[in-house]
């Protein structure tokens, strides 16, 4: 398969996820607010992809600073729709931290405090 059908895969996926309240499906007629309903989980979806990127680049900085090898052909096959950080069920905090323009500490896998969230199976 092609680098199109994967990213579009991809996407699908990650809305999928952040639509979960009707399994990821409209019930309202056309024109009866299905725009803003598709034009807000795009802006969602947008804002997601960023923050992925974003993060996986200071990590992806943070391996090479440390003298880990980082191929070229390993990176372009990373994906910024990945899910699996994502929580969608539960109580909601909009108070923004200080963070005096830096980045969040980078979670360590290795740490016997990290928790993967397996909701998500399917990652691929």
């Amino acid at each position: 398969m092609g680098f199109g059908w994967r990213w579009a895969k991809g996407r699908h996926s990650l809305a999928r996820k952040v639509f979960h309240g009707r399994k990821g499906e409209l019930y309202q007629r056309y024109h009866t607010g299905m725009e803003d309903q598709l034009g807000a989980l795009g802006l969602v979806l947008n804002c997601i992809v960023l923050w992925n990127t974003v993060y996986m680049n200071a990590a992806l900085e943070q391996l090479r600073a440390r003298g880990h090898v980082i191929r070229d052909e390993d990176v372009a096959r990373l994906s910024p729709f990945i899910r699996h950080h994502l929580r969608v069920h539960g109580d909601y905090s909009f108070l923004l931290p200080d963070l005096a323009g830096a980045l969040r500490e980078l979670r360590n896998p290795a740490s016997p405090d990290y928790e993967p969230n397996d909701e998500d199976e399917d990652e691929g």
